[in-house]
């Protein structure tokens, strides 16, 4: 997992430089700030959604937890809302939810067998981990405290992956 370290970058934007602003063909700089403006409105709605997708995370590893049924799928159902959940977070400004759903997401790719406790384990610390960084509003990376969870998160991983 030390190869697997999530590091953020954020490319530089020139897109602006290689459309034209004005004439046909060229980008509507209202449009676009109308666009963000939607996007940054629904800042306040990723709290309902990711609260709904937390809600269906610990459903799906509660089921893990049981053991009923097959393992592999029920680890792959909280493979999908983890994923999703990586996909919804840096676009709202959570980013450290992003970097959370992505460990949740390398690890379970990672694992070549059926969960045992240990990995059970692993996936309940990383939900927890994601519910404590909506419950606290740790927007962007979460700073000090984001970077200390997503150390110790890295720390299981890379335990249990050796």
């Amino acid at each position: 997992m030390a190869d697997d370290k999530l590091e953020i970058i954020n490319p530089p934007n020139t897109l602006k430089s290689k459309v034209s602003t004005g004439g046909p063909g060229a980008v509507d700089m209202q449009a676009l700030e109308r666009a963000e403006q939607v996007i940054a409105s629904m800042a306040d709605s990723y709290l309902e959604w990711v609260h709904e997708d937390l809600k269906k995370i610990t459903d799906a590893y509660d089921v893990l937890a049981k053991g009923e049924g097959d393992q592999k799928t029920n680890l792959e159902a909280v493979f999908q809302v983890s994923h999703d959940i990586k996909g919804q977070g840096g676009s709202f400004g959570y980013d450290l939810m992003t970097a959370l759903g992505n460990e949740l997401c390398r690890l379970i790719e990672k694992l070549d067998h059926a969960p045992g406790p240990s990995e059970i384990s692993a996936v309940k610390i990383h939900i927890d981990a994601m519910k404590l960084v909506i419950q606290n509003r740790m927007s962007g990376d979460g700073g000090k405290e984001g970077k200390a969870v997503l150390m110790g998160i890295q720390k299981v991983c890379d335990k249990l992956l050796a």
